[in-house]
């Protein structure tokens, strides 16, 4: 993976040297702005000047630069310093609005709000809490760009490290687009062995032929994430006790000292289409009738490992064999053809079929006196289904439905939404969702040099059903508002069946085991935002309501959750810098917060303490120049004056007062 790092550098170097900072200037027709060549400068006194076409300034409009997600929504680079690029700016580069991170980057994020209609058809291998920063298929962007960009994001880090996160895409011709990236990080942390470091390599491609009837794209990922793992602090009271001797947090005794969990994949990625039929009553005519037919093809290996040096009782007592070494391996493939029917009066129609391939083992089998553990869940799929969508002007119609057919994972999946125009600014969307899918592999069968770490529940486990029900309200004077009621039956979770005695004897990590809730669980989110504007001045809110009806409590979400922003903005330096500083406060009520196991790299479930009740204030300066955004925080500096017992999870404590700067930085040939 370093040696994929150092040749991206390399490569971004050759196009570095010959791009601008900046998009191209637009010219004046008034008074055109040339290049100048040797031949201008030995053209006779009062000649004509001679100019080579290929010489003159081309202006290239920045909305030229496209970026393709996964679905095909196209958008265009925007390169512009708003509140929500502030949002984004972290190891995510997502809106953390709804999870709560550890103390330091590229360690888990606990959950602060739950959505239930957008999991995955089938399950994946499991350790849910060290996925964070890995890109999945739709997480890829492909690219249609007139000239080279490159985008560079840089953050500093908590303690010796940082963070970079490179792109360059170049299109060969005017058909066909190359996309390479690289993003990588290493950070110390403040804490005693909490080191984390991560390295994401993904390239693309984006190909349409001439007659404009084929188009091919696809991609490649490398990925590692690996960090070390102290089972948080042995200590409250270190970190809670205010004593002087103890705000070097590396002063602060953990739990153990010589465990490490890692996650490595990679993936090979392709998608076709060829355009069968086109037919165009005339030329303006936007919605022809026109028939496709397109394949899919995604092949993943992926493992994930916990290694331990020596045997540690927070993990249980005589142990299978020793050193630790725990790698549970996924291979999958999948296949799927489609056809896809588009027409101005029924819209467009596609059908499908998929073939799914999966290999999930571990080393051996194991047999113990309560049975056999079997070491592999091997089979494939196949499923059936279709899209739906209609445009009828102002409202428009989205459904999609997924049917296994045949396989031991048997699961089905149904989308249906519909929106509606009311004017130009305002909104109203809806939509149901249904789904039942097996849970993950590691809730099915997982082996573990640690005894109390090896289940199979192929037999026991059902499918988890969701059933929801979504609306969202869009206005530019009232605000966005979005809404969903689920209902959820067989829920599977993870739990700790420690007794009190075991808990205080810091065992409570060893006896983490999936359950499976039979009741229904209910659960209601509502969430606003909504900015409002006096001038240069602006007030950004974003408030999530959350409510839990269930017989057992296995679903822990906090009640309210709500961050609001106060900032100032302004042209400074006679227009040659955009400027942005304010401050964000981020609240959210106390709850039974999940506990973290890093051996399953899994959160679980524990109600014997509440966490939250406290804010959470950062200070920020963000400034613009020309196409480069530079970001300086102030995280969390009322840590300084305020109780330390602000916490991310049971042990682990949330970061203290930290300034950290960075930016991100377009450069254009």
């Amino acid at each position: 993976m370093r040696l994929l790092f150092f040749a991206l550098l390399f490569f971004t170097g050759q196009f570095i040297f010959a791009q601008q900072d900046s998009v191209p200037p637009a010219k004046n027709p008034e008074n055109p702005v040339k290049k100048i060549d040797s031949i201008e400068k030995r053209r006779p006194p009062g000649a004509r000047p001679i100019i080579p076409e290929e010489e003159e300034d081309r202006v290239v409009p920045i909305a030229d630069y496209k970026i393709i997600s996964y679905t095909r929504d196209t958008t265009s680079l925007d390169t512009t310093l708003t509140i929500k690029k502030e949002y984004k700016y972290n190891y995510l580069r997502k809106d953390d609005f709804e999870v709560m991170p550890f103390s330091n980057i590229g360690r888990p994020y606990n959950t602060l709000g739950v959505t239930f209609s957008n999991n995955s058809f089938y399950p994946k291998i499991g350790a849910a809490a060290r996925h964070n920063n890995y890109f999945e298929i739709e997480d890829i962007n492909y690219y249609h760009v007139p000239t080279p960009m490159t985008e560079l994001m840089f953050k500093t880090t908590l303690e010796q490290g940082q963070l970079l996160d490179a792109l360059l895409t170049f299109n060969l011709s005017k058909r066909f687009n190359i996309s390479i990236a690289y993003k990588g990080f290493r950070s110390l942390g403040k804490y005693r062995f909490d080191q984390a470091q991560s390295g994401n390599f993904r390239t693309s491609f984006n190909y349409n032929n001439k007659k404009g009837n084929y188009n091919v794209r696809g991609h490649i990922a490398a990925q590692d994430l690996e960090s070390e793992e102290s089972g948080g602090l042995l200590n409250r009271e270190q970190f809670e006790g205010g004593e002087s001797d103890f705000t070097d947090r590396s002063r602060i005794d953990v739990q153990y000292t010589n465990a490490n969990n890692k996650i490595l994949g990679k993936r090979y990625y392709l998608d076709h289409q060829l355009k069968l039929l086109n037919y165009k009553k005339d030329s303006t005519d936007k919605k022809p009738t026109s028939l496709n037919l397109g394949h899919e093809f995604n092949y993943e290996t992926k493992y994930y490992d916990f290694v331990q040096s020596a045997q540690n009782n927070a993990f249980g007592e005589n142990p299978l064999v020793v050193p630790i070494e725990d790698r549970a391996r996924l291979k999958t493939m999948f296949n799927k053809v489609s056809a896809e029917f588009s027409n101005r009066t029924l819209g467009r129609l596609t059908a499908n079929a998929s073939l799914f391939n999966y290999n999930y083992f571990f080393n051996s089998i194991l047999v113990t006196d309560s049975g056999t553990i079997q070491n592999q869940l091997k089979g494939e799929e196949i499923a059936i289904g279709g899209t739906y969508l209609k445009d009828f002007g102002r409202l428009v119609l989205k459904g999609d439905i997924n049917y296994n057919i045949t396989g031991e994972l048997s699961g089905n999946e149904f989308n249906a939404s519909v929106d509606y125009q009311v004017s130009d600014n305002n909104l109203m969307t809806g939509g149901i969702h249904v789904s039942a899918r097996m849970p993950n592999f590691n809730f099915l069968l997982y082996q573990s040099d640690y005894r109390n770490f090896n289940w199979q529940n192929t037999d026991t486990f059902e499918n988890q059903q969701i059933q929801s029900i979504n609306f969202a309200f869009d206005s530019k004077k009232f605000g966005l508002l979005e809404a969903s009621y689920s209902a959820v039956d067989n829920y599977t979770f993870f739990e700790s069946t420690a007794t009190q005695e075991q808990i205080d004897n810091v065992q409570e990590t060893a006896f983490v085991k999936p359950f499976q809730q039979t009741e229904t669980i209910n659960h209601l989110r509502v969430k606003y935002t909504k900015e409002i504007k006096w001038r240069r001045w602006a007030l950004n809110n974003t408030i999530l309501y959350q409510d839990v009806t269930q017989d057992k409590q296995v679903l822990n979400v906090p009640q309210l959750v709500t961050r609001n922003t106060l900032y100032f903005s302004k042209d400074v330096f006679k227009k040659a810098m955009f400027l942005q500083t304010g401050v964000t406060f981020k609240y959210f009520t106390s709850y039974n917060m999940n506990a973290y196991n890093p051996l399953l790299g899994e959160f679980y479930i524990q109600n014997r303490e509440e966490f939250g009740g406290y804010p959470l204030l950062d200070f920020f300066i963000n400034a613009k120049v020309r196409q480069t955004r530079i970001y300086l925080k102030a995280e969390h500096f009322n840590s300084s004056f305020s109780e330390p017992t602000f916490y991310s999870a049971p042990n682990y404590p949330y970061r203290d007062f930290v300034i950290r700067f960075g930016l991100v930085w377009n450069f254009f040939s």
